[in-house]
């Protein structure tokens, strides 16, 4: 490739024709710039003066009118060669250029009738600096030279384009440039390889010739060196004499190239005597020619046409000529002699029946098809278009072969005027239901009830690849877009097609106790009706895990009662009883009366219906000998919780006698008056309450208009409607009652609004496009091609839309292909056997008779099915292989021997037997000695029996185990299916059948099995699942008073095999550890103690003594269970109530005596502000009677006590439980659920108590009892479908398999099944024998009927069959019926090739040289083009020395070629021996090369010593300066140079006559202690050979320091007494590594 640079104009603008990349060289362009001439400028030099004229551009014409009356004028100036300007005096006058000129006046409709036509820019030339000659270069090139490049200009006729004059359009414009400087690279010099070995001797005897060679590795490019000689050539001898009898010469039949095939002229027969016969040849003697670029040569042929013919040929002959070629016999020296020193007695072959040849012929061109590339991507790439054209005549005889006959250009390289490449994305349906049966085991899966499933789930959906168009950006996600392929999307990655969902449990609500029943209620307290009420009893809800309350159990209940009040009068009394009349006695007491509501709301008295109790009541004050009672006690629990027809409920209060009566006191009252009962509970057991059904659909209520309420997520709605759902009262026990019987005002709400879902449609894609129909046409008989094209849904109808279409996928017929014709050819009948007629013969030596070898042909001919004629590229394109047109045949001559024709085969006797046929020699051929020669004539045939027997050979390993494909078909189209794909079971393996036949070659393998496979059924084992037992009973709860939790889990049972479902984390002992715990709460004691009122104080008298004072009283204390009413409790063992809590069965009580002072019972006592030391509580009583004495006293009416912790005072706190774990609806299997805990409220002193403790001493619970939690899914690995087989990617052989593949939509989590480990599968493909056209490699070059001169070496074609992994197995040859056409197949090789055997004495080339390495033009290790260039090269052998005039030129040749290497070149030295070294250049690869170094820089061979070394014993060191010999010291002068050479003392004397002796042969080196020396800074050696004298100074000094050295270790070591006191010796510190760190 050319490095073109363009200067323009005189501002120097530098145009690269080339482009370079960023980081080019400044140096380039300043070279250029430095370099670069003016060239639009005319210069003219005087002979002899330093002066000369300049002259400018000429101007533009100037007239008045268009037309020839113009001027034009130009600058003319004077310059000084040194590029000044100065007057025109100094220039000579009579060389004056002129300055103006007449000139044709364009006008504007002139420029459109002529125009400068330009061609391109020719190659840039290499021209010398400054000079016209060569000169050596003695510098480095570092970038570029200067080269020049030419064009032609011609000026045209727009109208016709011919050539005109250039001085018409120089009237119009000026004339472009035809000339401009450009650079190219610097010289290569040529690069040559080393020399070969040396070849043997030419002689085995007397003196010869051998020679060495060596190749060319670059061209010289650019104006670099020729290539030196290739060949070296030097005289040997052997030792062995040449026999004297034997010929000082070789003789050699030498034939010449055959001449073209002719046809026999007319005017041969005309010539009377003789036939004129042209020898020429063909071709020049290959001996002259020289290559410098690869060119590819052809016989150029008269009958050669270069361009198509339109004509199309109906059919073929073909012409038999003749060829003739020159024998001579030659010596070995070169030289011609007679032809009969050669021959002997046989006639060499000069003439031969030949072929004429016949040119390849094509169409026309077709029209180009269309570009590849129609968009614009990003990769820039250019597209290709094709046309083609068709072979209208097979070359024949060594015709002009076919030149290319399809042809490929780029287009649409910029692409910017194209529209964008159309992108593609993934798009994906909507997502399917929820789905919880896939996270099921299968074992579980076989038992669950799908209906009620709930909880966590899978959901998945479709992907589906779409082409979008540039604006997709904008586009919505839905927006509909036609399926494609989805390998167009392959670079993306698909959304994901699987997602966690959940579908709604049934709700669970943790509820509160019933509270008590209230009292009775009207219905409605705002509109009191009638003399029936309600008295209601109410729960709470504490928790629910999700959705309303409307899931919840009933939270109200009621019974029926009478006489409802919603407001009571409340009674305070106020104030003590006042006695009337005395200190004692009937008095009044004054009661405060408010009217107010159930929840203790005051309200005014005019809601209270009833009459109000009165405000004063009577009372009475004991006097000192009235009997005294005690205050009620408070009522005792109900017997019953309700009424029944057999029973009613209780409850008793009572009170005691605190003081007995005085003589005329007022008697105690009877014992039944001292306890009171009263009915309780007297509401019947009958319950009702309102049941609520589930809320009915929404359905449409136009009735309601909620004003375009929107949901909370934005979403528009479609209409509003309502939600009905039933309400019954409920009877407990019975069963719906009338709504009468429960309370209206409870009643919960049957109808609400909703907003009604929106309609959904059903949305699929468009059809994607029809599958491609062949475009080919159809064989006859085959069967009809289909194409289909398939539809997706993206989203289901819903709510009443529009439902989905029934048809996704459809299939047609492809409309009707045509046939391909069917046409064959028809041959013509063989003409006659033709030889080279006698008027040829006889003009050359050889036998006259017309008669031997020749050449037969017959024409060939193209017939449609209907047998009429066609064309015969019709026949070329559909009928196979071509007859053959033309084979050898004999004429047979006088001398021939004749013989019969062959036998019939025998009859074979099987497979692998043989047959053979027989023909005999007839006549006198029986007794002529060659004929008898079996070898030329065989009398008998053999050949194999053709076998139809084969034999089937499994190969290659069995394929996976693959289960049939349960896909139904077009499941592709519809919705995701949610089958579940079976990874087990009974499947198919297969294994390739390889066929042979008898002699092992590899045939079809359908001739030995239906389907080319070995079929076995095979069984994968299906994954078992990790099995555990199943929940235990529930453990104890963990607290034995108050909360805790209660645990149930499962254990192992068996573990996963095959990819089952693995188990989950495993303990110690090998246990899954899988456990549920629920809160609990166990009663601190399930039993309490129960006491019955007191008995009378019972008081021991003695005599006639009043009872009273102190006594006794005793009670019934019994353990029951708690919660039991009075009448349904049944006592227990004592042991089970708390010991510690028993109450007192008896007490000590106290009976006033009538003149005694009376208190009532102590009250309670108080609370204690806190349990501090220091605060204490009380309590108090009253007075109920006073002493009948004044001085008698009144016990204490206070007492106080101090506050004690855990003894009178106690603090209370809130306690939780540990969670629980994840509790979910029983239905469902994972997803959103729930976690509780438990609060107790707990005593200081450890004791749990009920929860109203801490809230009657104000403690706040802030603790959360629930909260949600989640529980993983054990998600199981989902794959795709798999994928359709893949097709066989080689149409032949055994080493191809197909393959399917699958990817993972959702990776297995927590415990779901693993994804298996197999997402590829491959079956093998059937075994087919893979025919192919071997070629083989040339063959030695062979001379017919001759030793030497022109011949040929030729390559065939042979159908060989082989395994597809070929070169592993040998190919084996088989019928060339099964390759297919041979003819086609040799048109398009060059099967044969001229070649020369030098004869013996010959100066003749080698064989072309292997390419070498690819080698790019190169700057700095960089280049800046992508093909390189190889070469070859051709050397001489000079056989002969005499025949040395006759040699031909050694020859090289180039050829570009692709990925080459940059190389570089530099000069490698070896080492000095002698003062010579070895220097030769190399390679950057190690290449030891000739060229390619810059000579100025080769480095020196020999090394000389200025000024030579001429003192006796001294030579030249390798150092370059003189030195001594061994044995001798150098004496220097004050310059440095040698003086003279003394000899060193010490040296044996004994060796001096042999140093003497030797110094004029042997210059040997200087000693090793000399040259040890020599290296010192201070050298203790004088040049004089003697010891300096400060050497002798450091020696003393030194002997001085070992004297003390010694005498300072003798008094250091000397030894000494050590004291009984002295510590003892420390051990002495090591510093030994111990391989620690630390050191």
């Amino acid at each position: 490739m050319d490095w073109t640079m363009t200067l323009k104009d005189d501002f120097g603008v530098i145009a690269w024709t080339r482009t370079w990349r960023a980081g080019n060289y400044l140096s380039f362009f300043l070279l250029v710039f430095l370099f670069s001439i003016p060239v639009q400028s005319d210069i003219v030099f005087p002979k002899d003066h330093h002066f000369s004229w300049k002259t400018g551009q000429w101007g533009q014409c100037i007239g008045e009118e268009c037309g020839s009356g113009g001027v034009q004028t130009r600058t003319v100036w004077c310059v000084h060669m040194e590029g000044w300007t100065t007057q025109h005096s100094h220039c000579q006058q009579m060389d004056k250029p002129e300055s103006r000129r007449h000139c044709f006046k364009v006008c504007e409709w002139h420029q459109d009738l002529f125009e400068w036509e330009v061609s391109d820019w020719g190659s840039c030339v290499l021209v010398p600096f400054f000079s016209n000659e060569l000169k050596l270069r003695t510098a480095v090139c570092v970038t570029a030279q200067h080269g020049i490049q030419r064009r032609r200009v011609h000026c045209v006729r727009t109208s016709n384009r011919t050539t005109v004059t250039l001085r018409i359009c120089e009237f119009f414009s000026q004339k472009p440039s035809v000339e401009q400087a450009c650079l190219i690279p610097c010289p290569q010099d040529c690069v040559v390889s080393d020399f070969t070995s040396w070849s043997s001797c030419s002689k085995t005897c007397g003196v010869g010739l051998e020679h060495r060679t060596r190749h060319v590795l670059a061209t010289p490019m650019y104006g670099g060196a020729n290539c030196p000689n290739l060949t070296e050539t030097r005289t040997c001898s052997s030792p062995v004499e040449c026999p004297a009898g034997e010929g000082e010469y070789q003789y050699s039949l030498k034939v010449g190239s055959w001449s073209e095939c002719r046809l026999p002229h007319h005017k041969d027969a005309l010539l009377s005597g003789r036939t004129t016969v042209d020898f020429s040849s063909s071709s020049t003697e290959n001996n002259t020619v020289t290559l410098h670029t690869l060119a590819t040569h052809h016989h150029s042929h008269r009958h050669h046409h270069h361009h198509a013919h339109n004509k199309h040929p109906m059919s073929w002959e073909l012409e038999v000529g003749y060829q003739t070629r020159q024998v001579r016999c030659t010596r070995s020296d070169g030289k011609n002699v007679m032809l009969s020193l050669c021959t002997k007695d046989i006639s060499p072959l000069t003439f031969q029946a030949c072929v004429m040849p016949k040119d390849c012929q094509t169409s026309h061109w077709s029209s180009w098809s269309s570009c590849s590339k129609t968009c614009r991507s990003t990769d820039l790439s250019p597209g290709y278009r094709l046309r083609t054209r068709t072979m209208t005549q097979i070359p024949v005889g060594g015709g002009k072969r076919c030149p290319a006959l399809e042809e490929k250009e780029a287009c649409n390289i910029i692409g910017d005027l194209l529209p964008n490449c159309p992108s593609y994305v993934w798009r994906t349906t909507d997502w399917g239901e929820c789905r919880i049966l896939p996270l099921l085991s299968h074992q579980d899966q076989r038992q669950a009830n799908i209906s009620i499933l709930c909880g966590g789930g899978i959901q998945t959906r479709k992907t589906y690849c779409v082409q979008v168009p540039d604006d997709s950006t904008t586009h919505h996600r839905k927006e509909v877009s036609r399926p494609v392929n989805a390998r167009l999307c392959a670079g993306e990655e698909p959304p994901s097609a699987v997602q966690h969902c959940s579908i709604p449990c049934q709700q669970h609500c943790l509820l509160s106790e019933w509270s008590a029943w209230g009292p009775c209620l009207h219905d409605n307290c705002k509109e009191p009706q009638g003399k029936k009420g309600f008295r209601q009893r109410r729960r709470e809800v504490l928790w629910e895990s999700s959705g309303s309350v409307e899931t919840c159990p009933h939270l109200v209940e009621s019974i029926p009662c009478e006489d409802p009040a919603c407001y009571v009068w409340q009674v305070q009394h106020e104030g003590t009883c006042i006695p009337t009349k005395s200190s004692c006695g009937p008095g009044t007491a004054i009661q405060n009366v408010t009217c107010v509501s159930i929840e203790g709301a005051f309200v005014p008295i005019t809601h209270c219906v009833d009459d109000p109790p009165p405000t004063e009541v009577s009372c009475e004050v004991a006097c000192p000998a009235d009997c005294v009672v005690g205050p009620w006690s408070s009522w005792s629990p109900c017997s019953h919780s309700c009424a029944t027809k057999t029973a009613e409920g209780r409850q008793s209060r009572t009170r005691i006698v605190l003081a007995i009566p005085g003589k005329d006191g007022k008697e105690c009252p009877a014992p039944p008056a001292l306890e009171e009962w009263r009915v309780c509970n007297d509401h019947p057991c009958t319950v009702f309450y309102w049941e609520v059904l589930p809320w009915g659909p929404c359905i449409e209520d136009t009735s309601m208009d909620l004003n375009g309420t929107s949901f909370s997520n934005g979403t528009p709605n479609c209409a509003v409607g309502v939600q009905i759902r039933k309400v019954n009262c409920i009877k407990t026990n019975a069963g719906p009652v009338i709504s009468k019987r429960c309370s209206d005002s409870s009643r919960p709400e049957s109808v609400r609004p909703c907003f009604l879902p929106c309609k959904k449609d059903c949305i699929v894609t468009p059809f994607s496009e029809w599958t491609a129909c062949p475009s080919t046409c159809m064989p006859e008989n085959a069967t009809a091609a289909t194409q289909s094209r398939y539809r997706t849904i993206i989203q289901r109808s819903a709510n009443g839309g529009q439902e989905c279409p029934d048809t996704l996928f459809e299939e047609r017929e492809c409309e009707s292909l045509p046939v391909c014709p069917v046409y064959r050819w028809r041959t013509h009948k063989w003409h006659a056997c033709t030889v080279v007629p006698d008027s040829v013969r006889r003009g050359l030596s050889g036998p006259g008779e017309a008669c031997g070898n020749g050449l037969e042909t017959r024409g060939v001919s193209c017939v449609g099915e209907s047998s009429e004629s066609a064309n015969m590229t019709a026949c070329l394109r559909w009928a196979g292989s071509l007859p053959s047109q033309i084979r050898e045949c004999r004429l047979p001559c006088k001398d021939d021997c004749t013989l019969t024709a062959w036998s019939k085969f025998s009859e074979c006797t099987g497979c692998g037997s043989s047959r053979s046929r027989k023909r005999s020699l007839t006549g006198r051929s029986k007794k002529k000695e060659h004929c008898l020669n079996v070898e030329l004539y065989p009398l008998e045939e053999t050949e194999a029996c053709p076998c139809d027997e084969f034999l089937s050979q499994p190969y290659g390993n069995w394929s996976a185990c693959i289960l049939p494909d349960r896909s139904v078909p077009g499941s592709m189209q519809g919705w995701t299916s949610h089958r579940e794909v079976k990874e087990c079971g009974q499947g198919l393996r297969y294994r390739a059948v390889a066929c042979v036949n008898r002699q092992a070659r590899l045939v079809d393998s359908m001739l030995c099995t239906e389907s080319g496979y070995m079929v076995e059924i095979c069984h994968i084992p299906c994954p078992l699942d990790c099995k555990l037992s199943e929940w235990s009973a529930w453990s104890a709860c963990s607290a034995s008073c108050g909360s805790g939790l209660k645990i149930r889990s499962k254990w192992l049972r068996e573990k996963a095999f095959n990819g089952g479902r693995p188990c989950p984390k495993l303990d110690l002992k090998n246990q899954a550890q899988v456990y549920e715990a629920v809160p609990c709460h166990s009663e601190c004691s399930q039993y309490e103690w129960r006491t019955e009122p007191w008995s009378i104080c019972t008081i021991n008298t003695v005599d006639d003594l009043p009872a009273c004072g102190e006594g006794v009283q005793s009670r019934k204390i019994r353990c029951v269970k708690k919660g039991t009413t009075s009448g349904d409790a049944s006592s227990v063992e004592d042991s089970l109530c708390d010991q510690e809590e028993m109450p007192s069965r008896a007490q000590v009580c106290f009976l006033a005596c009538p003149s005694d002072c009376v208190v009532a019972p102590w009250g309670a006592w108080s609370v204690c502000p806190l349990c501090d030391q220091g605060t204490a509580r009380n309590r108090s009583r009253h007075v109920l009677r006073l002493p009948a004495s004044e001085n008698s006293a009144c016990p204490d009416l206070v007492q106080s006590e101090p506050c004690v912790l855990n003894s009178t005072c106690f603090t209370y706190m809130y306690r939780v439980s540990d969670w629980s774990t994840c509790q979910l609806s029983e239905n469902a299997i994972c997803g959103q659920g729930s976690r509780l805990r438990l609060l107790d409220c707990v005593r200081s002193d450890g004791k749990i108590v009920a929860l109203q403790k801490c809230e009657q001493f104000g403690q706040i619970s802030n603790w959360r009892l629930s909260e949600r939690c989640v529980v993983d899914c054990p998600v199981s690995c989902i794959l795709s479908d798999w994928s359709p087989w893949a097709e066989c990617s080689h149409t032949c052989g055994s080493q191809d398999a197909q393959v399917r593949t699958r990817r993972i939509l959702q990776e297995a989590h927590e415990e779901g099944r693993p994804c298996p480990s197999q997402l590829t599968q491959t079956k093998p493909c059937p075994i087919k024998p893979c025919y192919t056209w071997l070629l083989s490699d040339w063959s030695s070059c062979t001379v017919e009927g001759a030793e030497c001169g022109e011949g040929f070496r030729r390559r065939n074609l042979s159908c060989v069959v082989h395994w597809g992994d070929w070169p592993e197995s040998p190919p084996q040859p088989v019928a060339e019926e099964f390759c297919g056409d041979k003819l086609k197949q040799q048109i398009q090789q060059e099967m044969e090739q001229p070649c020369f055997v030098p004869c013996p004495g010959d100066c003749h080339l080698t064989e072309w040289s292997s390419w070498s390495s690819c080698q790019l033009t190169c700057l700095e290790g960089r280049s800046f083009e992508t093909t390189g260039r190889q070469a070859r090269s051709r050397a001489v052998i000079i056989q002969v020395m005499e025949n040395q005039s006759t040699c031909p030129r050694q020859v090289f040749e180039t050829q570009p070629c692709k990925e080459g290497k940059c190389h570089s070149y530099q000069w490698r030295t070896g080492g000095w021996s002698n003062n010579e070294r070895a220097v030769w250049c190399q390679r950057s690869d190690g290449v030891n090369v000739t060229g390619g170094c810059f000579p100025q820089k080769r480095p020196t061979t020999v090394r000389h010593c200025h000024p030579p070394c001429s003192k006796p014993f001294s030579h030249c060191t390798p150092s370059g300066v003189c030195g001594c010999e061994k044995g001798y010291t150098e004496v220097m002068t004050t310059h440095g140079f040698l003086d003279y050479c003394t000899r060193t003392p010490g040296v044996d004397n004994n060796k001096k006559a042999d140093v003497k002796t030797n110094s004029g042969r042997l210059k040997p080196g200087p000693s090793q202690a000399q040259d040890l020396f020599s290296e010192w800074p201070l050298r203790p050696v004088g040049p004089d050979g003697r010891v300096k004298l400060w050497v002798y100074a450091v020696t003393a000094v030194g002997f001085i320091l070992i004297l003390f050295i010694i005498a300072l270790s003798f008094l250091v070591c000397k030894p000494y007494k050590t004291s009984k006191a002295s510590p003892p010796p420390q051990k002495p510190l090591t510093l030994a590594y111990d391989g620690d760190i630390d050191m």
